[in-house]
């Protein structure tokens, strides 16, 4: 651990790479006590290169072991993203002696003179996830038409007593269904003339979540990734629909009209959830790549390149009147504080003062301010840089800005300020803000509001600071954490 430390821009609590390239997270499973994730991984450099699946295994979603690569390229082609299940029931017949794991991913073939080839395969694991054997009839789907054919997500629906698959076609995603994750049949399209298309789709997930905890009122919760275009600054992103899923056909609801956001930040993409989450948990987890593709191959870090953000639980809460998807950093974390400070009902004045002792790379804040003052923080701070997360009381918004955050010139886009807005919630706003080696992640009103950014700060940029500090307002609480990985074994 103390080599991987001394690496730059590695974030202590964030899941990284040993070494080399990291993009989107793949076959996201819980299996005997074990969250595996698996994730789009170059071994032999920082760059994007010939897709593998790297391989990482938790018990607890803070501290991670990475293990041997997963899936390997082949005659079908480089391993694209997709997804991971568990086969209760041996449904595809791979497993003789109880349930085992099934990965079910994009082979991605380039054919000279052609255009590539993306098809559907399957791997399964009867160890764990710890070796891998692919089908031997793959690929299991291919389509005829569609050049962008990748990104499978697979779930049981268990209303209709079969697999279902979520698929990226390139404007749209199609929707098929299965017995035994071999065979597939289209059941719909879905994506013309709805949400946003400023770049191809990618990454897509499906899966139901109770309003406001009810269980009789249920939506069906839609991710999308998009895929940087050069005509748009903001790069990739990931918006949500909301709706229903009948086991063949998404139709969406009315608030999915309007383009919605599951992040404002810059570096949250292709995230997706975890399946087979114990029913007595019952949580929707969810995590994404902390990048962008405007400048994913050109961040400043040493020896890897490419983090997951902070793994976070999923719900939809009635916000305005719409069912919202809502982000709150898992609870695991929680385990990984160490108490640094806590004040309440302080001045702001005071706040500054205290805040002028500390000196901190990885840690969280979490605090309340009052919600009709312009008010928030400055962050890894040094000679040169300092990052600001403030409230901007007039707009109603949050912001993240990185004007001045570090180290930017690998690309034109890369500097700006990100908001969101807020859904004002009583006389105050509660902030949780984490901060690391190279990011951001600010969740605003219990994740209404949620902005993810990367940052290159200076080595010196170690302080934090209170803004306005002459301010009148009284800060009802503030509590920071030194967030350290380890202290989760504390959990056990």
């Amino acid at each position: 651990m103390s080599i991987l430390a001394k690496q730059n821009y590695r974030g202590a609590y964030h899941v990284s790479p040993q070494v080399n390239w990291m993009n989107d997270p793949n076959g996201m499973v819980y299996f005997e006590g074990e969250y595996h994730l698996f994730f789009q991984h170059h071994p032999n450099d920082v760059t994007c290169g010939p897709m593998h699946w790297g391989h990482l295994v938790s018990k607890d979603l803070v501290t991670w072991d990475e293990l041997d690569i997963a899936l390997f390229p082949d005659e079908h082609g480089t391993i694209f993203s997709g997804s991971a299940v568990v086969d209760w029931n041996n449904t595809t017949g791979f497993f003789e002696n109880g349930p085992g794991l099934v990965a079910i991913f994009t082979h991605h073939l380039e054919v000279e003179g052609s255009h590539q080839l993306q098809r559907q395969s399957l791997a399964y694991s009867t160890d764990k996830g710890r070796t891998w054997v692919k089908y031997e009839g793959n690929p299991v789907l291919e389509h005829e038409t569609f050049i962008d054919f990748r990104d499978p997500k697979v779930f049981w629906h268990k209303e209709t007593n079969r697999w279902g698959m979520i698929i990226a076609c390139g404007q749209t995603v199609c929707l098929y269904h299965s017995p035994d994750l071999l065979t597939w049949t289209l059941g719909s399209e879905f994506g013309s003339g709805i949400g946003s298309h400023d770049g191809v789709w990618e990454c897509p997930d499906l899966f139901p979540l109770e309003v406001d905890g009810e269980a009789a009122n249920v939506k069906w919760v839609m991710l999308v990734s998009i895929g940087a275009d050069p005509a748009f600054v903001e790069g990739s992103r990931t918006q949500y629909f909301t709706g229903d899923f009948d086991g063949v056909t998404f139709t969406p609801d009315a608030a999915s009209m309007e383009v919605r956001w599951i992040d404002y930040g810059r570096d949250n993409y292709a995230g997706i959830t975890w399946s087979d989450i114990p029913a007595e948990d019952g949580r929707r987890l969810f995590i994404g790549w902390m990048s962008n593709w405007k400048y994913a191959n050109q961040t400043p870090t040493e020896g890897f390149r490419g983090a997951m953000t902070i793994p976070r639980e999923l719900t939809l809460e009635t916000i305005s009147g719409i069912a919202t998807l809502v982000q709150k950093p898992a609870i695991e974390l929680e385990c990984a504080r160490r108490p640094v400070l806590t004040l309440n009902q302080a001045t702001a004045s005071e706040v500054e003062e205290a805040l002028r002792q500390l000196h901190l790379v990885s840690y969280e804040i979490h605090t309340e301010l009052p919600i009709n003052q312009s008010l928030g923080f400055k962050v890894r701070v040094g000679a040169l840089n300092e990052t600001i997360v403030g409230v901007d009381a007039s707009a109603a918004t949050i912001y993240v800005d990185r004007t001045k955050s570090g180290l930017h010139s690998f690309h034109a886009d890369f500097l700006g300020v990100h908001a969101a807005k807020l859904t004002s919630v009583g006389e105050n706003l509660s902030l949780r803000i984490f901060v690391d080696a190279g990011s951001v992640e600010v969740f605003g009103n219990e994740g209404q509001a949620v902005i993810t950014d990367l940052i290159y700060p200076d080595a010196d940029a170690t302080g934090i600071s209170f803004f306005p500090a002459h301010s009148p307002a009284i800060i009802p609480s503030l509590s920071i954490y030194e967030l350290i990985p380890s202290a989760a074994d504390k959990a056990d």
